[in-house]
């Protein structure tokens, strides 16, 4: 089943250390990572740029807004996700444990919703509608 793990980051902490302490980190990440691939637990993931970067497209009163950010108020950001293969919500847990990114900041899991079937019944809506 898959997992995808939210890693925020809790700034303030980042903020005091040194440029090689902050290096260190990301190479521990980046090197746990790489046994995520190699076990066969690595689906995917991706760091996030800076909320400041962000935009908030909302659908509302049927009308489409785009919104500037930053939406962030906390001492935590969200600084990227994984996407895991995991037997269950446990071993997801192990495996997230274990990452060096959980002193950055805490992790959200949460399991990955199965579209197939829903994808598969639009398909054939959309189909028999043309």
């Amino acid at each position: 089943m898959k997992y995808i793990c939210f890693g925020y980051l809790d700034v303030q902490q980042w903020s005091t250390l040194s440029p090689s302490e902050q290096n260190a980190r990301f190479d521990a990440c980046f090197a746990y990572d790489e046994g995520l691939k190699k076990d066969g637990h690595w689906v995917g993931g991706e760091g996030l740029q800076g909320p400041d970067t962000a935009v908030m497209v909302r659908y509302q009163n049927g009308k489409v807004s785009v919104t500037d950010g930053p939406y962030a108020e906390t001492k935590e950001l969200l600084g990227g996700l994984l996407i895991l293969e995991a037997r269950d919500l446990n071993h997801a847990i192990h495996l997230i444990s274990n990452h060096p990114g959980l002193k950055m900041g805490p992790w959200e899991i949460r399991p990955a919703a199965d579209l197939d079937q829903m994808i598969r019944e639009s398909e054939q809506r959309r189909a028999a509608s043309r």
